[in-house]
């Protein structure tokens, strides 16, 4: 049987690594959505508006015909502020240094479009993160990788950041940028078997 077209709407190379250890194989189609267009009253909104918008670009492309189009967005929760990536290597140093010791909670949108039926759906999946106390010298030299700069709240679970994590309190798919579990019920509402999507074994 033939696994039905799985399309991520996301250049990230951490959600599309997440897919292809799940099973899948999905093709990328990036939105090209100014996320900068998009507001909303809480992090967690923002995060939701930011995944509906990308998913229902790629939707509408005409290569994106009888697939199932999955769009993320995730940003960070620090006392009801939203953080996404940082613009440059100074604003990644200020936001770990208010970051360390601290709480914050990892907001991720998820949009599911199956573009045969026109139907979609969407939900957030939240985690806690609790942050470790790097010191200003580990932060210099973590900022100093690039990484930060390419991650919303700059900071990652499977990269160099990973020892300055102190732990979590839910989904860890979801931190690194996609949520599996929410993936699979969302896909459920639009009649959707996670299965369906699975590449062929090789």
């Amino acid at each position: 049987m033939t696994a039905r077209r799985l399309i991520l709407a996301s250049q990230s190379p951490a959600r599309l690594a997440l897919l292809k250890q799940a099973g899948f194989a999905p093709e990328v189609i990036v939105s090209g959505f100014d996320e900068d267009a998009v507001t909303a009253p809480t992090p967690a909104e923002l995060a939701l508006a930011l995944a509906e918008a990308k998913a229902s670009v790629v939707a509408a492309r005409p290569d994106a015909r009888d697939a199932i189009v999955v769009g993320c967005d995730s940003v960070l929760d620090l006392d009801g502020e939203a953080l996404g990536k940082p613009a440059d290597a100074e604003e990644a140093t200020a936001r770990w240094k208010a970051m360390r010791g601290r709480v914050g909670t990892l907001q991720t949108g998820h949009c599911v479009y199956d573009t045969t039926s026109g139907r979609y759906t969407s939900g957030t999946a939240s985690t806690v993160v609790r942050f470790g106390e790097p010191s200003d010298e580990e932060i210099a030299a973590y900022v100093a990788t690039g990484e930060p700069l390419h991650v919303a709240g700059a900071f990652t679970l499977d990269g160099r950041s990973a020892p300055f994590i102190d732990g979590i309190d839910g989904d860890h798919g979801n931190v690194i940028g996609l949520s599996l579990p929410l993936l699979r019920r969302l896909l459920a509402r639009l009649g959707v078997g996670v299965t369906e999507l699975w590449a062929p074994a090789s």
